[in-house]
């Protein structure tokens, strides 16, 4: 059986932008020959907006955002269809405990809700799931 890992913006943003490059991203990206990704249903637009920033501010180019989708694109990644049912009851109780933005808070939420695995590079995030006793994904 595959295993299925929340992947938060943080982590999807080093694949793509060669300036973030992180061997602990670059160890998630690897190993999903053996799991499965699963995130919240404002991760796309999280991913996009970045992009879409980074492009503005000359940090890439529109070609390296088509290389970002196709990467993107090829991975199993499953949207979570609850992340919205779950925004103003759970997610903004996570937010507040743990001083967390509420998209921030949607991955921590999701993974508690699944009971699996984060990745994140955030260190605000890091230490809610700490907190909160979530696992974060292991290097592999």
């Amino acid at each position: 059986m595959i295993s299925r890992i929340v992947v938060d913006a943080s982590v999807a943003l080093a694949w793509i932008f060669d300036d973030e490059s992180e061997p602990y991203a670059d160890s998630i990206l690897g190993s999903l020959t053996n799991r499965s990704i699963v995130v919240p249903g404002h991760w796309m637009l999280e991913v996009t907006n970045s992009m879409l920033m980074a492009e503005r501010k000359g940090r890439i180019a529109q070609a390296d955002i088509g290389r970002g989708f196709a990467l993107l694109d090829a991975l199993p990644i499953a949207v979570d269809s609850a992340t919205s049912a779950n925004a103003g009851t759970q997610t903004i109780s996570l937010a507040r405990t743990y001083s967390l933005t509420t998209y921030d808070a949607a991955y921590l939420e999701l993974a508690i809700r699944e009971g699996i695995s984060l990745a994140t590079l955030d260190s605000d995030l890091i230490g809610a799931c700490k907190a909160a006793g979530v696992v974060l994904a292991p290097m592999v």
